[in-house]
This record gives C-alpha cells, sequence and structure tokens, in this order.
C-alpha cells in the first residue's frame, strides 16, 4: 500500500524542521567558537577556561597561543546536512514511495531518528573545546531532531511504539559510546541523561499519542455526521419534490380537471342534440367554448403560481395581499384586508405555507363558497396566525363528506402539519367559513 499524501506531508515537514535545526545550530556554533577562539587565543584568560574533555589530551605551553581545528565542525554539518537532504528528497520521490510501500515511513522513521544519534557519538566528542562539546552539548544537539522523530511515531502508531521509540534510542545511543574507543568518556552522565530523556519521550509521547487518538476520533464523528447530514439533504429533498408533485396535482384538480369535465360534458350533450335540436347544439358548443376559454385562464394561472416569486419580490405580506385581490378582482368580490407589514423573519419553508394555504382558501371561495366578500387576517404575536373568512354558503362540519372530501382541506391541512402548524376550519351551512392557520 503506498503511503498516504498525509503521511508523505508529515514527514516533508519533518525534513524541513530538521534542516531549520541544523542552519539555526550552526549559527549558534559559528558566533560561540568565535567568542571561544579568542578568549584561547589571549594567554591571560588561557588559564580560566574549562579544560578539554579528554584528560589524557597534552596540555599546551600557556605562553604559545592554540592552534584549534574546526574540522569535526565542518564534517558535523556537511554530514547531517547531507542526510537530511537525502531525507527531504526521499519525501519528494514517487517512484521510491511507490516501491518501498508499507515500508516508505518506517524506514525513513528510522533514518531521522538514527543519523543524529550516530553522528553526534562519532564527531561531537572531537570537537574543540567548547559550550556544547560535552555531554550535554551532544545531547541538546540531537534533542529537537529526535523529539521530531518522536511526534512521526506518536502520530502514526500507538503507545506501545512510543514506548518502544524511547527504549531504542536509549540502547542505541549508550551502545554508540560504550563500543566507540576514539575517547574515554563519563558513562554515568550519558546514562543520566538518557534516563531523563526516555522518561521525558514517554510523558510526551503519550500526551501527543491521546491528543491524535482524540482527533481521529473527531474526524471519523465528523465524516458519520457529514454522511448524516448528506442522507438527510437528500431525504428533504426528495420530501421536497414529492411536496410540490402534490401541490402540482391539487392546482390541476382545481383547474384543468374541472375544465376538462365541464368541456367533456357539455360535448357529449351538444352530440346527443346534433340531429334533434341543431339550436340546443349551438348553444352546448357555446356553453364548451366557454368553459375552455375559462379553464385556459385558470390553468394559465396555476402555471404562474407555481413558478411565482411573490415571496422573494414582495415579502410576506405583500404576496399575500396581491393573492386575495387578485381573486376578488376576478370574481368580483368585496374584500376586507389586516395584514401586518412588515412580518418578522420566517423561515422559507413556514412563508410558502403560509401562502399556499391563502390561495387555496381564497380559490375555494371564489369557487364554491358562492360570497359576496371575504377577509383576510395576517399577524405574528409570537406565533403567526393567518385568519380568512366569508360570508358563503359554508357547509356541515358534522358531515365527513363535506368535512373530508371539498374544498381541498386535506391539502391545506397537509401542508399546515408540515411547516409544523396547525388548521382550524370553522364553518356552518349558510353562515359562512373561517379558516384559521397557526404556526
Amino acid at each position: 500500500m503506498q503511503p498516504s499524501n498525509d503521511s508523505t506531508r508529515v514527514l516533508r515537514i519533518a525534513a524541513w524542521i530538521w534542516l531549520a535545526f541544523l542552519l539555526a545550530m550552526a549559527l549558534m556554533d559559528f558566533f560561540l567558537y568565535q567568542y571561544h577562539s579568542i578568549a584561547l587565543i589571549d594567554p591571560a584568560t588561557r588559564p580560566h577556561l574549562p579544560l578539554p574533555q579528554n584528560p589524557q589530551a597534552p596540555l599546551q605551553n600557556p605562553q604559545m597561543p592554540l592552534r584549534i581545528s574546526y574540522a569535526p565542525v565542518y564534517l558535523y554539518y556537511i554530514t547531517n546536512g547531507f542526510v537530511a537532504l537525502l531525507f527531504l528528497a526521499a519525501t519528494y520521490w514517487n517512484g521510491l514511495q511507490d516501491k518501498l510501500r508499507d515500508i516508505f515511513y518506517p524506514l525513513l522513521l528510522i533514518a531521522v531518528s538514527a543519523a543524529p544519534i550516530f553522528i553526534n557519538s562519532l564527531i561531537v566528542p572531537r570537537f574543540p573545546p567548547g559550550p556544547l562539546s560535552n555531554a550535554e552539548g551532544m545531547a541538546l544537539r540531537q534533542l529537537p531532531v529526535l523529539f521530531v522523530a518522536l511526534a512521526l511515531v506518536a502520530w502514526k502508531y500507538k503507545f506501545i511504539h512510543v514506548v518502544f521509540f524511547s527504549l531504542a534510542v536509549a540502547v542505541f545511543e549508550l551502545g554508540l559510546i560504550v563500543f566507540n574507543p576514539a575517547e574515554n568518556r563519563n558513562i554515568s552522565v550519558f546514562l543520566f541523561i538518557s534516563i531523563i530523556r526516555t522518561i521525558s519521550f514517554v510523558a510526551v509521547g503519550f500526551f501527543i499519542s491521546f491528543l491524535v487518538s482524540r482527533l481521529r476520533e473527531q474526524r471519523e464523528s465528523l465524516q458519520k455526521a457529514n454522511a448524516n447530514l448528506a442522507n438527510y439533504a437528500s431525504t428533504l429533498e426528495q420530501l421536497t419534490v414529492s411536496r410540490e408533485r402534490n401541490r402540482l396535482a391539487r392546482e390541476l384538480h382545481d383547474t384543468l380537471a374541472h375544465s376538462l369535465t365541464a368541456i367533456s360534458v357539455s360535448l357529449e350533450t351538444a352530440k346527443a342534440y346534433f340531429d334533434i335540436d341543431p339550436q340546443q347544439t349551438r348553444e352546448m358548443i357555446d356553453i364548451s367554448l366557454q368553459s375552455t376559454r375559462k379553464g385556459v385562464d385558470e390553468t394559465r394561472r396555476a402555471l404562474k403560481a407555481l413558478r411565482s416569486s411573490d415571496l422573494v419580490d414582495l415579502g410576506l405580506s405583500l404576496a399575500v395581499k396581491k393573492a386575495a385581490e387578485s381573486a376578488a378582482s376576478r370574481f368580483g368580490l368585496d374584500l376586507e384586508l389586516d395584514l401586518q407589514n412588515p412580518m418578522p423573519s420566517l423561515s422559507p419553508d413556514v412563508e410558502q405555507t403560509i401562502l399556499r394555504v391563502t390561495q387555496e382558501a381564497v380559490e375555494n371561495i371564489t369557487k364554491h363558497s358562492q360570497a359576496r366578500k371575504f377577509s383576510v387576517h395576517l399577524s405574528n404575536n409570537g406565533h403567526t396566525t393567518l385568519i380568512i373568512q366569508d360570508n358563503g354558503s359554508g357547509f356541515d362540519m358534522r358531515s365527513k363528506k363535506d368535512a373530508s372530501g371539498h374544498f381541498g382541506l386535506v391539502g391545506m391541512r397537509e401542508r399546515a402539519e408540515l411547516a409544523g402548524g396547525t388548521l382550524k376550519i370553522e364553518s356552518e351551512k349558510g353562515k359562512g367559513t373561517r379558516v384559521v392557520l397557526t404556526i
């Protein structure tokens, strides 16, 4: 399996940190050794300077200037820089990643961990006398890079691997120090530093592992939430389409279906009277033509309402006013309006429901109630209330047929419930009808 893009990106960051650290250390060594070399050349300050790390090294004549070799320092930075550049190049070499696959990340992890220890153990003890040429200096020189390696382990693997990494680093460094005969070193100092560093690595590694595991859990939770949200959006879209289909069916039923039924009846009658009474046939044809024109007008009105943007262009109050005035004008009815304007901000679904209930209730008045006037009241006082009342013929609420099968009441109730509201209808024969929508 090829290393993931995230793993490669993290390794590149580690490589750049390694190079930046080497640059910072080189600048620091430059200034420290500049100061130290001036002090060593001055015989007056030489007796007060620390002795070289190797006690067997012969002391030079205090009256003679010292010869200082900086070759180990150059070798240290050349070697470290070369390894760091190789490490960086490997992170950009896609062919190498494809070839190594699963072992690519572990190999680079071993490189960033072992190279600083190996180079420090062999070269730093040969540094000229200076502030960071002792055991503590060796630990400080490699500690930042090892912390980067620790972060790589904790980010990719489990906490048990962090413990193994910390112990392996300590054993590897102590082994190089013990079996390297180049210098006689104080092993106890290195052992003490190694123990402290191992404990620190385990503590810091545990903290990083804990944070990484929490981040991964949150990412998985976020992915599940995104999947649920996508499913919810798909369900909502399907529900919206279904609602629009139902609304379109109601609009066509109240306009085109009624008109076509009337035309069909008129034409059947005209056909029956065609040979018997030509005058009656002409009258039936005229009635059919009137029904056809009326059906065309109603269908156009319904289609216009389907693509209407009155809510966007006018706002809720003015859209309700336009719908009521249009119906009153077409059928010559008296209209009484009591609309709160402006209305408080409502969700698009609620506004759409209020407008559609208004349109359906008003159309029922014009088609079925035989009313001479009607009123529309819209207000908001913590909740939105729409009241539409007429003085028409009304119907018997106790009759199940009248209550459930006429005037599009089922569709209006469906709209109200989908918007989280309630629809109440009050009517008596000869006393009109009152429709109250509360959301």
